[in-house]
């Protein structure tokens, strides 16, 4: 009974104690939403709960609203905005209980630091942008322009400052500050130019490279530097409260930048430099020392009386760009602060944007005015400073109308303003629609202005090869002579070659180029007293300039295209692409091999998005004057020229969508302008299951053994995963072309092929595998017949025989005349071009192999249009493919190489023959779609036409014929 008792007053006293603790401070529940627990409820202590539904509603609505509008391209700050304001007062908020939820007033503050320090990382970031070496190398022109392009809209500013400053002084939450540093403000606001974006449009507009991307890129620099340097004093006379202390707060900033300009950065030059940061990049205690040094740079320009992010800029502005390291650092931490902590900032803007202020005329007539002084007070500078320097009224505008560019740079003046509560949330709001529209502004007008075409024009004009009109001033050095001789000796196939560098293809491209090579004095030397018989090619000019001969240097040029993606350090790639380029190894590879070979190389890298790849590098080719572009099949199965270390089993590089859709892309747009030639080595065309078999380092990675050691440690074996390579068993090569007499690509590859037959480590043999087969021979055997019977004969020559068919003959008697010898030879088959050259190239050899078709659009010996599927049609007469089911890669590469060159890559993989093979497209001078020399469409044809020239010289045949009776 005791027991009980004192065993009850214990339970009472306990029960009593745990009632009274928890009505005075009860813990946050641990069971969470078990117990209870409202996610939405901001509770002091734990604020992750709360932040992360802010972070991923502002994080997943900027992506959603950012989708239509890169398809206009314009820059992500737009939709950060936007989201912004959506979620604020404008539209969400008005939503009973949705800001008091999601957003409540007791969170912003933590919402608000991760925000700031967002923006103290990416203002280092946009200082690390900065080359202040581009206003070096053009500070003339830059000076001009970004002074002009400040002065103007920084007086138009302080014109409607005085307006604002008197109709909304008696808005809340203002501090009282006089006029002057109003007025400072709001031509800082009107003069600054957004530089990030501005490199993102130059960059996507392709424009770096051009004398407006140069002044403007140069022009933007002084003009961010300047803008926030005006800036940091505005900031600078709000937060003090005498002129004594603006003038100690400036006189400090100045010497701390004084310090960090000439002791700092020597110091860190040679620190990276010791630690090998420099050239390859930094390493984790470097990357952690800068932030450190943004941090407490930031805090001291802060407890000065400046805002932190001056600090952050600064230290951007001194770090170093040789080596790259700067995009190197770059690359380390932008993805965190773009992806994270720079949403949450514009965001913060667009919650502060309180469109319902907009309520009456006086406001929107404020709005009309600020927009109407920040597109005419930049777009007027700006015009009128590169007039000046001698560009062209339509440049100008363009420069002007680039200029005027605020995106996320103004939006950070902005909220500065509204913390320093310089700006009400009216005013602030009329300059965030401002920013809004000048930005969303800025690409259109400046693809209306500069576009490709006018370029194009533009250059030619000052080059002065043609007048403003288009008309030219002096003709083409390539064709002003036409002497028979001349003739002859221009008639190269490929005297200028523009080839795709990727890495994944150097090895099929040195191969290729490799080909071209030949020595000066292998060239065949016309004896003196026996010059060729070429009578009976002077009545076919065309046929004249078919005949191969080379007499001039080849030269090769080689452009690396690398994708343009979301991320600022590849903007800055492109800023600094010329110092890129010279250290890039896939260019420094191709220029060595270059020499190896006594050929002329270049390279080049060029920076675009991906969809922009057939257009760039088409466009290279009219600026080089290219006549033949090489384009490598991807060997990694996607579009990335780098093979994956991780993949089990690397993927089927012919079952690529995208890069078939890029080699369709390059074939077809390359119609009218260059001579295209796609390469598929053996090592693409083998099949993984039988890699080995063929000598392809993409065979299918064999199963890892674990080995015992005397060391008690089991190894994997690494003697499986070394790449053997087999050596050549003979030092030539031998190339099988196929001649159908189907259209120009199949004449084209006859012509290459006799090219590079000019060196002599290499055997042609050219397949005559045309329908209907030579019938000429039916004329000279009717030349002792009577009248009728040889009328006879020379109807069927004409009717069966095409003026391709006369420029072959001449191509084939060429062989004898300029001597390769046994070395080239020209076999007639009676079979189809797929049969002859499977049983050619079936045939054992020590030497490499190559076979050389015509792309074509459609083989008459099949069914199948291009693009369609294996398996729906097969060839008449094939040995090899009647019934044959395709794979799955069959539609994609069918679109992109033509019915015969699909076909015959099926054979190569299904037998596991060790052959590369070259897919070529001839250009069509006379395209109806031809571009003009300005870009455009519907240039007029020359007046002497191809097809003239095929049918006089047809008839004129004819008529020798006919008149030996």
């Amino acid at each position: 009974m005791a027991t009980a008792t004192v065993t009850e007053f214990i339970t009472k006293t306990v029960n009593a104690t745990a009632a009274t603790s928890t009505a005075s401070s009860r813990a946050t529940p641990q069971g969470g939403v078990f117990e209870g627990l409202n996610p939405t409820h901001y509770d002091p202590k734990n604020p992750i709960t709360l932040f992360i539904i802010q972070a991923a509603i502002v994080i997943i609505l900027t992506r959603i609203i950012h989708v239509p509008l890169a398809y206009l391209r314009q820059p992500r700050v737009i939709a950060e905005v936007i989201t912004g304001i959506l979620l604020g007062p404008s539209v969400m908020g008005r939503i009973p209980g949705f800001t008091n939820a999601i957003f409540p007033t007791s969170s912003m503050p933590a919402f608000t630091l991760v925000a700031n320090l967002g923006l103290v990382l990416f203002l280092f970031l946009v200082g690390l942008e900065v080359d202040l070496r581009f206003l070096a190398s053009n500070w003339r022109i830059a000076l001009s322009v970004g002074a002009l392009g400040m002065a103007l809209p920084f007086g138009l500013g302080c014109g409607i400052a005085w307006g604002l400053y008197h109709d909304f002084r008696s808005d809340s939450g203002l501090a009282p500050i006089s006029f002057g540093v109003y007025m400072l403000f709001i031509g800082v606001a009107m003069a600054i130019t957004a530089f990030p974006v501005l490199c993102r449009i130059l960059t996507t507009l392709k424009l770096l490279s051009t004398p407006v991307g140069v002044i403007v890129l140069s022009a933007g620099v002084g003009n961010d530097v300047v803008g926030w340097i005006l800036l940091a004093l505005c900031v600078a006379l709000v937060n003090s409260g005498a002129g004594l202390t603006a003038l100690w707060i400036l006189l400090v900033a100045v010497g701390y930048t004084l310090f960090l300009a000439f002791a700092f950065r020597p110091v860190v030059v040679w620190f990276l430099r010791k630690t090998g940061s420099l050239a390859n990049g930094p390493t984790q205690t470097v990357v952690a020392l800068t932030i450190l040094l943004v941090l407490a740079s930031a805090f001291f320009t802060g407890i000065i009386g400046i805002h932190p992010i001056f600090g952050a800029f600064v230290i951007g502005l001194m770090l170093p760009h040789e080596g790259g390291f700067a995009v190197k650092l770059t690359e380390k931490i932008e993805d965190l602060v773009g992806v994270l902590f720079l949403p949450l900032y514009f965001a913060l803007s667009g919650l502060s944007t309180n469109l319902g202020l907009l309520n009456n005329g006086l406001t929107w007539g404020y709005v009309i005015g600020v927009c109407a002084i920040a597109f005419i007070g930049k777009i007027t500078g700006g015009t009128v400073a590169a007039r000046l320097n001698g560009l062209v009224w339509r440049e100008s505008f363009t420069i002007g109308v680039l200029m005027s560019c605020k995106g996320l740079v103004e939006l950070i003046v902005l909220n500065i303003g509204l913390q320093a509560k310089i700006l009400s949330t009216r005013t602030f709001t009329i300059f965030v629609v401002m920013a809004l529209i000048t930005t969303f502004a800025t690409t259109p007008l400046t693809t209306w202005l500069y576009p490709p075409w006018y370029q194009r024009k533009l250059e030619l004009w000052k080059q002065g090869k043609i007048d403003w009109d288009g008309n030219p001033l002096r003709p083409d050095t390539d064709t002003e002579s036409t002497s028979d001789a001349d003739i002859l000796r221009k008639a190269n196939v490929a005297k200028r070659v523009l080839v795709y560098l990727r890495l994944d293809g150097l090895p099929s491209l040195f191969t290729m180029v490799s080909l071209f090579s030949h020595k000066p004095e292998e060239e065949t030397v016309e004896p003196q007293n026996q010059a060729p018989n070429y009578e009976p090619l002077m009545n076919n000019p065309q046929a004249l300039s078919s005949v191969v001969s080379l007499r001039r240097p080849l030269q090769v040029h080689g452009l690396r295209l690398m994708e343009l993606t979301e991320r600022e350090s590849s903007v800055m790639r492109v800023a600094e692409i010329e110092e890129f380029a010279g250290r890039d190894p896939v260019i420094k590879a191709f220029g060595t091999f270059g020499q190896s070979c006594d050929i002329a190389v270049g390279g080049q890298i060029a920076v675009v998005p991906d969809h922009s790849f057939s257009g760039t590098l088409l466009s290279r080719a009219r600026d080089l004057k290219s006549d033949l572009v090489l384009v490598p099949w991807s060997e990694t199965g996607t579009m990335s020229e780098y093979p994956s270390l991780f993949d089990a089993k690397p993927g089927d590089p012919l079952a690529n969508k995208q890069f078939a859709t890029l080699a369709a892309e390059i074939f077809e747009q390359a119609r009218p302008s260059c001579h295209v030639g796609v390469i598929l080595d053996k090592t693409v065309l083998c099949t993984p299951s039988g890699a080995s078999k063929i000598d392809s380092p993409v065979a299918e990675r064999p199963t890892r053994q674990l080995n015992r050691t005397l060391t008690g440690v089991s190894l994997a074996d690494q003697m499986n995963s070394t790449v053997h390579f087999r050596l050549a068993d003979s030092g030539r090569s031998r190339l099988f072309v196929v001649y159908q007499g189907d259209g120009e690509d199949d004449l084209f590859a006859v012509r290459l092929g006799l090219q590079l037959a000019k060196n002599k480590k290499v055997d042609l043999k050219i397949l005559n595998a045309r329908a209907g087969h030579d019938d000429s021979d039916a004329v000279h055997q009717a030349a002792d017949t009577d009248h009728d019977d040889k009328m006879a004969a020379i109807s069927k020559v004409h009717t069966l025989r095409t003026p391709l068919d006369f420029e072959f003959d001449t191509l084939r008697s060429s062989i004898l005349d300029f001597g390769f010898g046994e070395r080239a030879t020209v076999v007639d088959v009676h079979l189809t071009g797929l049969d002859a050259v499977v049983a050619a190239i079936s045939e054992p050899s020590p030497a490499e192999t190559l076979v050389i078709i015509g792309r074509g659009t459609f083989h008459p010996t099949t069914n199948t249009a291009v693009g369609a599927g294996a398996g729906e049609s097969s060839m008449s007469g094939s040995m090899v493919m009647t019934g044959v089911a395709g794979p799955s890669y069959a539609r994609e590469d069918s679109r992109a190489l033509g019915p015969l060159a699909t076909q015959l890559v099926k054979v190569i993989r299904e037998r596991q023959l060790r052959a590369g093979l070259l897919v070529v497209q001839a250009r069509r001078e006379h395209a109806a779609d031809a571009p003009d020399a300005f870009g455009g469409f519907g240039a007029p044809p020359n007046p002497l036409d191809v097809r003239d020239l095929k049918a006089t010289a047809l008839a004129k045949k004819m008529s020798a014929l006919s008149d030996d009776d």
